[in-house]
């Protein structure tokens, strides 16, 4: 009797001792491999559990996906959801298991897009409209829509009362900083117009000292940049005619911007028809700065950062003419009286 006793003891001895070391062999088979490799991981919608089990093995994501297979059946909640994933080797099968049956974790479909300085707002609405679902004619409807920019106010102190300027073309014309920005291409009009303030709010908060101690607005501020960076290319310029235009505001002179009557009649400033601007001083606008003293009743474009700080950080100067050497190399020359600067116009602007 002795004797069976201790066969029995044996033979559970063995068991445990076969349990354990499956238990153990099972347990290391499901940690994480440790190799610190991150792949893009696609599940398509027809992808059964194995066949998933077995590219992520062949991914080196998962040491066995037979065992990884079962494991997920009795102990895991698996119920995988289609889409690209980024996972990598530094997680266990649980932590995999769970990270693809949400898809929240899943990458979104997106687009990255370009918005040089100087673009208009419907220039904006164009470019997102051809790569997202969102129309364009929706986008300038929203931004320009007085109780949707209301609601930003609180969040964005840049946006004041002077954005709804008698004669202003689009709210939020200037607004919007110019930079690229990745969207997805299923998204709405909130979702992009927030990347952009958020944006904004960036540079305004950077240089919220210079704003504060700025003899304008911030909407003139915003309105001024916008025409320094229609009229100039180079930082050094942008200083130089942001000091030009502050001038002539000092002394309630009109700034005969022919820039602003481009904005004002709606030419396309990358064709060569820009010099029907220079044409049309008579076009009648409140945005056509011949015209009308002071500034234009809002931004006439998205302007960078350097036009920006030309404008609050402005340097000194004489200067109350301009004019670029279209002809040539793109000079710009500036002049103290109107004699100098007709005499700059003689030499330099020779091809019309």
């Amino acid at each position: 009797m002795k004797k069976v006793y201790k066969i029995i003891i044996i033979i559970i001895l063995l068991v445990v001792i076969i349990l354990g070391g499956a238990f153990l062999y099972v347990d290391s088979m499901v940690k994480a491999p440790g190799t610190s490799e991150e792949i893009t991981f696609t599940i398509e919608t027809n992808n059964t559990p194995m066949t998933i089990f077995e590219r992520l093995e062949e991914e080196g994501m998962i040491k066995d996906h037979t065992i990884a297979y079962y494991y997920a059946r009795i102990f895991l909640d698996a119920d995988f959801k289609a889409g690209d994933y980024i996972i990598n080797s530094d997680m266990s099968l649980s932590e995999i298991v769970d990270y693809l049956s949400d898809t929240d974790n899943a990458l979104q479909d997106t687009v990255s897009i370009t918005f040089p300085e100087g673009d208009w707002l419907k220039d904006y609405a164009e470019k997102i409209s051809a790569v997202t679902n969102v129309e364009s004619e929706e986008l300038l409807a929203y931004w320009n829509d007085e109780e949707v920019i209301r609601g930003y106010m609180d969040k964005y102190p840049f946006l004041t009362e002077e954005v709804f300027n008698e004669g202003v073309r689009y709210y939020l014309e200037g607004y919007l900083f110019p930079d690229t920005y990745e969207f997805y291409r299923d998204t709405n009009v909130e979702e992009i117009t927030e990347r952009f303030l958020d944006r904004t709010l960036e540079v305004y908060n950077e240089h919220i000292e210079a704003f504060e101690d700025s003899d304008l607005s911030t909407h003139e501020i915003f309105t001024l940049a916008s025409i320094v960076q229609y009229e100039a290319g180079k930082k050094e310029d942008m200083q130089l005619v942001a000091s030009v235009f502050l001038n002539r505001l000092a002394i309630n002179m009109p700034l005969q911007s022919s820039v602003t009557v481009c904005y004002a009649m709606d030419i396309d400033k990358e064709s060569d028809s820009w010099t029907v601007c220079e044409y049309n001083p008579d076009f009648d606008s409140p945005y056509n700065t011949y015209m009308y003293n002071g500034l234009t009743p809002g931004p006439i474009l998205n302007p960078g950062e350097d036009a920006i700080l030309a404008v609050i950080e402005p340097v000194e100067s004489d200067y109350l003419y301009f004019m670029a050497d279209v002809c040539g190399d793109g000079t710009v020359y500036y002049a103290t009286d109107y004699a100098e600067h007709q005499a700059n116009i003689d030499r330099y602007n020779t091809c019309y």
